[in-house]
């Protein structure tokens, strides 16, 4: 996640929640809105689709302590939304935007941070000649949609990704080939300068060289002197076993590249899961429904249970079980990042015929005379009925 998007966006908001909310409130209005905005409930729903997005965003920085932090920081520093500074974009599969605040900063990249703009502020000096500062180049998001199967094993996917990169004709620098740019004499090739505000000094991009530290007098005829052109590049994204549909996926440095030697930015992957045609999932379990006969059930039996991967295995069941019992196979369901597996949970689900044979109906037939004793609801009315007033 950008930046950018810790300064404008109320994350509290989006999850309707206060700002000192506890984890188990913001845990529980994010299921909550979750569960209705989901897309395997709103199928053809671009809106729906788009605030699961946005509430899956929020609680991720929110449920994460230490992100949580950095984003009240950030937003009690710069507001809410109303600092908007131009940055470094990049997009990914889905188009989306991305920005990087260290472009005005000094970037992580380059040591700079929030450091650097209390560091600034204190300062009354200017900034040094010529200390042009490495930017990191700026995150990008891409989603990914996987099958069932592939989010329980994991799997790696080549990822197509066009953003930003340092302009193939120029080297990045910005000027037509056999030119050269030169120092901005407005901020020495700082690419910052600071601002009065009111007896300490606020630093803020050179206007002159937009923050470059360089100005270029004939600029490259593909860049237009940005020294960055738009550049699609296949990566190879490594999805971890065990991931869930909203869940996003860090991949260091797989972003836009940086500049001035800065380190390039990260990979965001945000990843859709289809759900199974037999197979459900609860937290690190898996659930499956399995009918059985009367039979089976009655007098027990052992049957036939699939696990993930095509494979199955034998459940006993007892004589008289229920229907809706739920039988526990251990070891079998998600894999978590410990090494360790969830367990399949089996429901029973006692199948009655639709259609019986003339011998079939004998059959059950001398069964109700056998059993004719035998009530199951009688202990359901008894309990039905008002209690008997004693005169």
């Amino acid at each position: 996640m950008s930046q950018k998007d810790w300064i404008e966006k109320d994350f509290y908001k989006t999850l309707g929640v206060p700002k000192d909310a506890k984890a188990p409130e913001i845990k529980k209005a994010f299921r909550a809105l979750a569960k209705q905005h989901h897309p395997d409930s709103n199928e053809n729903n671009p809106k729906s689709e788009a605030r699961f997005k946005e509430v899956s965003e929020a609680y991720d920085v929110l449920s994460d302590d230490t992100k949580r932090a950095e984003y009240d920081e950030a937003r009690s520093l710069f507001g809410s939304g109303g600092f908007r500074p131009p940055g470094g974009r990049g997009r990914g599969q889905q188009g989306a935007t991305s920005f990087d605040l260290s472009d005005l900063l000094g970037g992580r990249g380059g040591g700079g941070g929030f450091g650097d703009v209390f560091g600034g502020v204190f300062n009354r000096g200017g900034p040094q000649p010529g200390a042009r500062r490495a930017r990191r180049g700026a995150d990008i998001e891409s989603t990914v949609t996987l099958s069932f199967d592939e989010a329980l094993t994991g799997v790696t996917l080549p990822l197509r990704l066009t953003s930003d990169a340092p302009c193939t004709s120029c080297g990045g620098t910005g000027a037509r080939n056999g030119t050269t740019p030169r120092v901005c004499p407005t901020c020495q090739g700082a690419g910052q300068v600071n601002r009065n505000a009111g007896g300490f000094a606020l630093p803020e991009p050179c206007r002159g060289c937009r923050g470059r530290g360089l100005v270029v007098d004939d600029p490259c005829p593909l860049c237009q002197g940005s020294g960055r052109a738009p550049s699609t590049r296949t990566v190879q994204a490594r999805i971890p076993a065990g991931v869930r549909t909203g869940q996003r996926i860090r991949l260091p440095r797989k972003g836009v590249p940086g500049e001035q030697g800065g380190e390039p930015g990260d990979l965001l992957v945000v990843v859709t899961v289809t759900p199974h045609p037999v197979f459900g999932r609860d937290g690190d379990n898996l659930t499956v429904t399995v009918p059985v006969t009367f039979v089976e059930a009655a007098l027990g039996a052992d049957v036939t249970v699939p696990v993930p991967g095509g494979t199955t295995v034998t459940v006993r069941l007892a004589e008289g079980t229920q229907s809706g019992r739920v039988l526990r196979v251990r070891g079998k369901g998600v894999r978590r990042k410990d090494g360790t597996q969830g367990d399949v949970l089996v429901t029973v689900d006692v199948a009655v015929p639709q259609r019986l044979s003339k011998q079939a109906r004998e059959a059950l037939a001398a069964y109700a005379d056998a059993t004719a004793d035998h009530d199951p609801r009688a202990d359901l009315l008894a309990r039905a009925r008002p209690p008997v007033e004693t005169p």
